[in-house]
């Protein structure tokens, strides 16, 4: 993998760039960002999940093997960083038709996650499923995220309808290892459950139980996905900013914060990679965006991330990333080697003007409208970044997820906040327990009831 990071800086686009005094500048800080990221590793104990857990991945094996002996279906039930790595991790890996495939060259079951309550989507799942022979991978750590449960409830009734009281084989829990209305559930009823381990926070939890048990059912190869991550954590545990391109990635993201660059926009060449642009926005925003700081005093940092589609969003998005604000850092990812080489065949008809691409790839096409595109915006003076994978493979997925985490840990201790909880979506999960009647939550249900009107003046029906 190589990141580069030269379209960041003064000397490739200009004055809108970051300069070699500012970089000084903040590389003051790596020693003690460095140290703050060594003192608090047992406290992000996602950074060991590629070591410890041998035990577990043979247990995650001997029951994917069972999922895929026994039935035609596998369905994820959870939401943010209970769905996203497991969606990034199948399209990145997987072919992209993977479900239309034949069960013989998929080698498995079907592979579906649900992480919305939009009922129209729940009901067209069960539309293209059949319950009985469909296992549910239901997976929140709390074990009170509102979405799971409700999805949890509306399957169970339904396995039941069909299967009686004979469902319990269809249902494998990923939840708290103590705690939780989903732990009461799985001791009461004994569900196969696995545990998310203690300081592994949902967008930093895909190399544990709550993505691998997909990976498993998917035959991605569990220690090929560990062996990127390691790899990657050892580049991005060295001291030294230039060798450690997670702290490089921090401290150049950072700077540009500073200097009211608040968009961060993710914009992989490849299909199969824009679930991980979907991962990367959560993990992003929700460890980043923080009101407070470690002092206790009002920051209000951030920077929003936007996932877009090469070249799908040059003929969407580039026409704001190249003439509108420097507001945005444009993070590319190519990918040198697809698995297919396409050839453009011989038109059967007379087409002139596109007599040029016949004879060529579509893989050298793809291939051009990125740096095509990577050199426009840096010609219009905007920061812009690249990654490029060698292939898309486990491995070099594995390695990806690692590096995005490593560095927005990193970027948490250069903003000097903590990028590991979630205030904010905690404020909107007591509003939304109050709003569905949960018992406890009375006194917020009539804070909420005596919330200021909206003008209607300001509303139109039409």
């Amino acid at each position: 993998m190589k990141i580069d990071f030269n379209h960041m800086l003064q000397a490739s686009i200009g004055e809108h760039g970051i300069s070699g005094q500012e970089i000084e500048v903040m590389a003051a800080r790596v020693p003690q960002v460095h140290k703050n990221m060594c003192d608090k590793k047992d406290a992000m104990a996602w950074r060991n999940l590629p070591y410890n857990q041998s035990s577990v991945v043979e247990e995650i094996n001997k029951e994917a093997k069972r999922i895929n002996d026994h039935f035609e279906n596998f369905v994820v039930l959870g939401i943010g960083g209970s769905a996203l790595g497991s969606k990034a991790l199948f399209t990145g890996v997987k072919h992209l038709k993977y479900n239309e495939l034949s069960r013989e060259k998929r080698g498995g079951v079907r592979f579906y996650v649900v992480d919305n309550v939009d009922p129209d989507g729940i009901n067209a799942l069960f539309d293209v499923i059949d319950v009985k022979k469909t296992c549910f991978h239901v997976i929140t750590k709390s074990g009170n995220t509102v979405e799971t449960m409700s999805q949890f409830m509306i399957v169970l009734d339904k396995l039941q309808k069909e299967m009686g009281d004979h469902f319990k084989d269809n249902i494998v829990l990923t939840t708290d290892k103590e705690s939780g209305i989903l732990k009461k559930i799985s001791n009461q009823y004994g569900f196969k459950t696995f545990t998310v381990p203690d300081g592994v926070g949902g967008r930093f939890s895909v190399l544990c139980p709550v993505g691998l048990l997909s990976a498993a059912v998917l035959n991605i190869d569990i220690n090929e996905l560990f062996a990127g991550a390691k790899e990657m954590d050892a580049a991005c545990t060295k001291e030294s900013l230039w060798e450690n391109p997670a702290y490089m990635y921090a401290l150049l993201y950072c700077t540009a914060m500073n200097k009211g660059v608040n968009i961060s926009v993710m914009m992989p060449y490849a299909d199969g990679l824009l679930n991980m642009a979907e991962w990367y926005a959560q993990l992003w925003a929700e460890s980043l965006g923080k009101r407070y700081g470690n002092d206790g005093s009002i920051v209000n940092k951030g920077q929003t991330p936007v996932r877009a589609l090469g070249v799908t969003d040059q003929h969407s998005q580039i026409q704001l990333y190249a003439e509108g604000p420097f507001d945005k850092i444009i993070s590319f990812i190519d990918v040198e080697n697809f698995h297919t080489q396409l050839k453009i065949p011989q038109a059967p008809i007379d087409m002139l003007d596109a007599a040029y691409l016949q004879g060529q790839t579509v893989n050298k096409l793809i291939a051009s409208e990125m740096r095509a595109t990577e050199y426009a915006v840096t010609q219009a003076g905007k920061m812009n970044m690249r990654i490029t994978l060698p292939e898309m493979n486990v491995k070099e997925i594995g390695a990806l997820f690692f590096f995005l985490e490593m560095a927005t840990a990193a970027a948490g201790e250069f903003l000097d906040i903590n990028a590991f909880d979630q205030p904010g979506v905690e404020a909107g999960k007591i509003a939304t327990f109050a709003l569905m009647g949960r018992e406890g939550y009375e006194e917020k249900a009539a804070e909420l009831s005596k919330a200021s009107g909206k003008d209607d003046q300001f509303i139109y029906t039409v």
